[in-house]
């Protein structure tokens, strides 16, 4: 409908208002809403077949008798139906017909408010109408108060302060997901409990959350109720309940520093460059530690928390940061030991491990967290080069000899393995890049590929591919990782208007 067309409708057809009506306390009815709702001709409210409406009894004060009632009943809630299309097919079916309702006021010039509890666009009923006559008739929605802000307010805890991420969360949602989101965040609510309370009370505590995590029923309403989440006995759950995980930085869990009981260490890898590639549950361990401990590099990609003690370090003493963990752990610490990429792939872990099998930190909880490694980002630049058997070897020779790196060299490359090296070259490490290229090209044709993938996933990312024989050693550093393909290695430039290469190894490998 053209901006002339809609303009001339507006003269001749009612207008419609979506109105908030806040968490349910009539005073927290904004002016406007009440003002909407005395100059409108209809008032239309949704409710179950019981016929009660929320809605309804919120606004009740403000209703007048020569009001028209448009009562839109759901025909189902939570029950199942025989409706050819199911549950939402009966929905979709409802709302068209209550649409259309409306319309036929809108039609006769009558100026329609559809109240909701809450924020009309906030999981709220009226949506359902906006997307349907929005388009089509003058709109305006006011906005409400919604219950997580009532339920902040009723618990006296700041929901989210400076940088902090507040997600809300749908109680429906598979556990498993409530699980990784709520490891993920800093703060949350999860909407649409009753049913699901038991699900959403296992997705806090499998997130480690549910210390914790608040619980408000009715806020505002009759029948009020807050306490802990814990606390809660699943039989006494309302729909009309949410769950709250406030603040960090404002309501900070309390730091535990006793000699009688055992903290934790959790290695974290925070993959090979920033944000994106760190999972759910490490985000969650990092957001959760007391103290963080890690290589100054690593402990920078971490953002600041108030509270937090942060331990940095240089990164040649691996040893040294897994006792200090340790002994922290010990006094009831719980502490982050933060690592790049995967933390048991030349990382953390083992360092971390090593020191905790020997007294006196036999005793201390040690969890390892996976991470992305540098050589599936890096493949996944490229392409698909990992995609059949591949061996990952370091080319550092600051721990083992170079005499067993030669040795894995040629016996990996006489399998016909991609190979996957780490650590390639350092400003101390000059020529190991060109002594196994030399090895490598006693099993390998002169034109396999090779790819340097150099800061995958930070600013200076460069990743490229050349012939085995045209590997130069002087382009290759310790922020890169070399990735040499097998026989059947592929390099294909694609036609897709990126004009470039891509490399794959076939998953079938030929027969003989």
């Amino acid at each position: 409908m053209s901006v002339s067309e809609q303009q001339a409708n507006a003269r001749t057809t009612g207008r419609l208002y979506g109105v908030g009506l806040g968490p349910g306390d009539p005073s927290l009815m904004t002016v406007r809403a009440v003002q909407v709702i005395a100059e409108a001709d209809v008032v239309a409210y949704h409710s179950a077949r019981h016929g009660r409406s929320i809605a309804r009894s919120i606004a009740a004060g403000h209703l007048r008798p020569d009001h028209i009632e448009e009562a839109l009943v759901y025909p189902v809630t939570t029950e199942s139906t025989d409706h050819p299309g199911g549950y939402r097919g009966a929905l979709d079916e409802f709302y068209e017909s209550a649409a259309a309702r409306l319309a036929a006021h809108l039609d006769a010039g009558r100026t329609v408010a559809v109240i909701s509890e809450g924020d009309p666009l906030f999981y709220g009923s009226y949506q359902h109408m906006h997307k349907r006559l929005a388009h089509r008739y003058p709109t305006e929605v006011i906005p409400g108060v919604t219950s997580i802000s009532a339920a902040a307010a009723r618990l006296g805890k700041p929901l989210a302060e400076a940088d902090e991420v507040l997600t809300i969360l749908p109680g429906t949602l598979p556990e498993e997901e409530l699980t990784a989101r709520l490891a993920a965040t800093d703060a949350a609510v999860v909407m649409k409990l009753g049913r699901t309370f038991p699900a959403v009370r296992r997705a806090m505590e499998r997130s480690g959350r549910l210390p914790e995590a608040c619980y408000v029923e009715r806020a505002t309403m009759p029948g009020e109720r807050t306490d802990t989440l814990s606390s809660i006995d699943s039989d006494t759950v309302p729909y009309f309940s949410v769950a709250v995980v406030p603040s960090r930085i404002a309501n900070p869990p309390e730091p535990t520093e006793d000699s009688t009981s055992l903290g934790e260490v959790v290695v974290v890898g925070t993959g090979p460059a920033g944000p994106l590639w760190l999972t759910p549950e490490s985000r969650g361990a990092l957001a959760a530690a007391d103290d963080l401990v890690g290589y100054t590099t690593y402990l920078a990609r971490v953002p600041s928390r108030p509270g937090q003690r942060r331990h940095a370090s240089d990164n040649k003493v691996e040893s040294e940061r897994a006792e200090l963990a340790l002994d922290l752990a010990r006094r009831g610490r719980r502490v982050a030991v933060v690592s790049g990429g995967d933390p048991g792939i030349f990382a953390m872990a083992t360092a971390v491990l090593e020191v905790a099998s020997s007294d006196p930190y036999r005793s201390v909880p040690v969890r390892v967290l996976p991470g992305v490694t540098a050589a599936n980002a890096a493949a996944a630049r490229a392409g698909a080069p990992l995609g059949h058997d591949y061996a990952v070897i370091s080319l550092s020779d600051r721990l083992k000899p170079w005499e067993v790196i030669a040795e894995r060299l040629r016996s990996a490359v006489a399998a016909d393995l991609v190979l996957a090296l780490y650590n390639p070259g350092s400003r101390s490490r000059t020529w190991q890049v060109a002594k196994a290229r030399e090895l490598l090209l006693e099993h390998r044709a002169p034109d396999t590929p090779v790819v340097l993938a150099r800061d995958v996933g930070g600013p200076e990312e460069s990743v490229r591919t050349v012939r085995l024989t045209d590997l130069d050693p002087s382009q290759v550093d310790m922020r890169t990782l070399l990735l040499i393909g097998s026989s059947q290695t592929q390099v294909v430039r694609r036609e897709d208007g990126t004009d470039k290469d891509v490399v794959w190894t076939p998953r079938r490998y030929p027969e003989g």
